[in-house]
């Protein structure tokens, strides 16, 4: 009498390979049942494509990027997560372009091609998870790790996206900080947090909100959403709520089509009907008049 054993091993490995974004560790595949002499043909033949050593894709060439993520991660064995800028990408806490992804191991390799490894001996259980389906740092980790390697610019772009998808807790961020004596970003996200953090999304801007800052002006609002009636919800680059004042930062590429021309002065009379105060300022203006006109109108 035949005895049913489950599905096949190669029938079990496209299943898991399917909740992993295509791709399969050796080490995955032999718990599967599928021996060493098998992957090797399976190799020759075309079902295993290599993305790194010991890590293939089933069936095809063509990944997603989380499957090139979760890849990477397993190409640096047992305990290795996604980190760094690629693990605050993975959260949507801030964009990457880069081409290697960042992955933190409890033990140093030898160079992987198109991976970037951080070893961390003492990285705290507390300080790992998964999300959607990748090994990773949570989100209070990566902010301390990008606190040590991104732009201050680009940290408060992720704490505030962190606030803005509800991953942010202080709590959490001040514990990890209490964990992590000699972390290189300590210092450096206990000043990030002492204030809120603000969004901008160019050069243009990061350049205008140093200005204010650096000036000791009030604190504005960035890229958060305001009603204008008869234009409906818009995001104005700054907003000081006290003083009723926007100001916008119109850089060419954004705004150098007849169309965006157009639409920038509707959005500006609908906010000067409102009762707001609305500048506009250019990237080849002077820091010194932005800051008189502001001085000007955040003194009334």
């Amino acid at each position: 009498m035949d005895v049913f054993e489950g599905p096949p091993p190669w029938l079990r490995a496209a299943r898991l390979a399917a909740r992993q974004f295509g791709v399969l560790s050796v080490a995955q595949l032999r718990e599967l049942g599928v021996e060493r002499g098998a992957v090797g043909k399976a190799v020759r033949v075309g079902r295993l494509h290599r993305v790194h050593h010991g890590v293939y894709a089933l069936g095809h060439t063509v990944l997603r990027v989380e499957g090139h993520r979760l890849a990477a991660v397993l190409a640096c064995g047992p305990g290795a997560v996604l980190s760094h800028r690629s693990a605050a990408s993975h959260w949507g806490l801030l964009a990457t372009d880069q081409v290697g992804i960042d992955v933190t191991a409890p033990r140093s390799r030898q160079g992987v091609p198109g991976i970037r490894l951080h070893t961390s001996r003492s990285l705290d259980a507390q300080d790992t998870t998964r999300h959607e389906g990748i090994p990773i740092t949570t989100v209070h980790r990566t902010l301390l790790d990008l606190a040590a390697t991104a732009r201050d610019d680009q940290l408060e772009r992720a704490l505030a996206q962190a606030m803005y998808l509800q991953l942010y807790d202080q709590r959490a961020i001040d514990d990890v900080i209490a964990r992590s004596n000699g972390h290189r970003g300590t210092n450096v996200l206990k000043e990030a947090t002492k204030q809120e953090p603000q969004i901008t999304k160019s050069a243009w801007e990061i350049r205008m909100l140093r200005l204010v800052r650096s000036a000791r002006l009030p604190e504005p609002i960035c890229n958060r959403p305001l009603h204008a009636p008869d234009h409906g919800e818009c995001k104005p680059d700054f907003y000081w709520p006290a003083h009723n004042l926007i100001v916008e930062t119109d850089g060419w590429e954004a705004h150098r089509t007849l169309a965006a021309f157009r639409s920038d002065r509707a959005k500006d009379a609908a906010l000067t009907a409102a009762g707001y105060r609305v500048l506009r300022f250019t990237w080849d203006i002077h820091d010194a008049t932005i800051l008189r006109r502001l001085n000007a109108l955040l003194q009334n």
